[in-house]
């Protein structure tokens, strides 16, 4: 019986539109163009990473961030806010928590990633990036340290992201019950793949609860 629910947080929670839409700004291409190599390289199985080098080769990621930072110091650039959570986010951790759940938030991000949930009181009893714990999904000490946090058996604890490869699976290895949500460029492609019949797949958090019950 799952008494946690854990949750991923690019396109799980946070629509990270705006966000590639001000990088597309940034590195000066079209937006739509951005978005598009993204779901190349979903589509793909490359890194995003990939698309950053398509949309500018030879870029040196971490010193644009750095540059942008000095050029436009008082806005968002890279980062995220409430404005950026997915409608159903709220209800749904709340539901969630009414329910008697655990609610943990716990992904691939940098340390700033981490004040910005926690500046949006979101219902929730925690929340860890890969950055301060030092290790990065889909790497099994990731999930190691999330049975840690939560502090109850892997097969107590449902993990729900948008990535067969980063999130959902590694989670299922672990021993949890893994969740896809069919959302982002990963999202609607890995949900269409033979490997998601491994996994519960849902096309909106409301739907959480009475999956898990």
């Amino acid at each position: 019986m799952v008494s946690a629910v854990v949750f991923d947080v690019g396109e799980t929670l946070i629509d990270e539109t705006r966000i590639f839409s001000r990088w597309a700004d940034r590195l000066g291409v079209p937006r739509g163009t951005f978005l598009g190599l993204i779901g190349a390289c979903a589509a793909t199985d490359r890194p995003l990473e990939h698309a950053f080098e398509l949309a500018r080769p030879g870029i040196d990621l971490p010193a644009e961030i750095t540059r942008w930072a000095v050029d436009d110091p008082d806005d968002l650039r890279e980062n995220f806010d409430a404005d950026d959570l997915y409608d159903d986010v709220r209800p749904a951790l709340a539901a969630l928590r009414d329910a008697g759940y655990a609610v943990v938030v716990a992904g691939n991000q940098p340390p700033q990633a981490r004040r910005a949930l926690e500046s949006m009181d979101l219902p929730v009893d925690s929340i860890r990036t890969s950055d301060e714990w030092g290790v990065e999904k889909p790497d099994p000490v990731f999930f190691a340290r999330v049975a840690d946090l939560t502090g109850v058996r892997p097969s107590e604890i449902a993990y729900v992201g948008d990535r067969l490869d980063n999130d959902v699976l590694p989670a299922a290895d672990a021993g949890m019950r893994p969740v896809l949500i069919r959302r982002g460029p990963w999202g609607y492609l890995h949900a269409a793949r033979p490997e998601a019949a491994r996994v519960d797949v849902v096309d909106s958090l409301h739907e959480l609860p009475a999956r898990l019950g």
